[in-house]
């Protein structure tokens, strides 16, 4: 079910997206304290031995060291930062602007992760869908993002909204397509006063849809 509209979905820069990823980014978009929360949560919410797929994904995937796998799938835009991400068992680049169909099976991932990539989709309601259906049965979607984008490629819904209508919006395109009432987890949203000065952390934001 369509959320967006046509205007919703346009960005600044309309340019092919595998032109601006054409050079690899080896660094870290998010601070230590987003990612260290994030491997927490996939610690408590992905079972031992699941088939992950991780999309829109770069050199590092957040998942916890301590776990086991049965296998990790990557997905993303650049072959360098995908080739270097050392928990992928394999990996494939597909442009989801371009095109929403995963080449994958029906039913054949547990977990589906998405990383601050979320606010540059300008068809979240198909790739949605698709995730849905290559999810198994009570198979997880786990969303995160923080309040950082390049701007230039994020569609005029993530750009022109505030943090909670982003949060709403993402909600509302997931319980529209397929997906239970997901949990939503929000930290690190209000600067920390200590004695010296204020200390300001990536918001973290994450939502847990179950497929429905």
């Amino acid at each position: 079910m369509e959320v967006l509209n046509n205007y919703q979905r346009k960005k600044l820069d309309e340019s092919n997206d595998e032109e601006f990823y054409s050079e690899p980014k080896f660094v870290y978009h998010l601070d230590s304290n987003f990612r260290q929360y994030l491997s927490t949560i996939y610690k408590n919410e992905i079972e031992e031995y699941s088939t992950i797929l991780d999309l829109m994904s770069s050199w590092d995937s957040y998942l916890p060291e301590d776990k086991q796998y049965k296998k990790v799938i990557g997905h993303g835009l650049n072959k360098q930062e995908l080739e270097k991400n050392k928990v992928f068992d394999n990996y494939w680049i597909q442009n989801f602007n371009l095109s929403q169909k995963i080449p994958l099976d029906n039913g054949s991932i547990d977990y589906c992760l998405m990383v601050a990539a979320w606010q540059y989709l300008q068809y979240p309601e198909n790739l949605t869908n698709e995730i849905v259906r290559i999810l198994s049965d009570q198979g997880k979607f786990i969303i995160a993002f923080s309040n950082r984008a390049f701007w230039h490629k994020a569609p005029n819904i993530w750009t022109s909204s505030n943090e909670e209508e982003r949060i709403q919006y993402v909600r509302k395109v997931l319980i529209t397509n397929g997906f239970k009432e997901p949990k939503i987890i929000k930290k690190f949203n209000q600067p920390v006063l200590n004695i010296f000065n204020l200390l300001s952390k990536d918001p973290f934001y994450c939502l847990i849809a179950t497929k429905e």
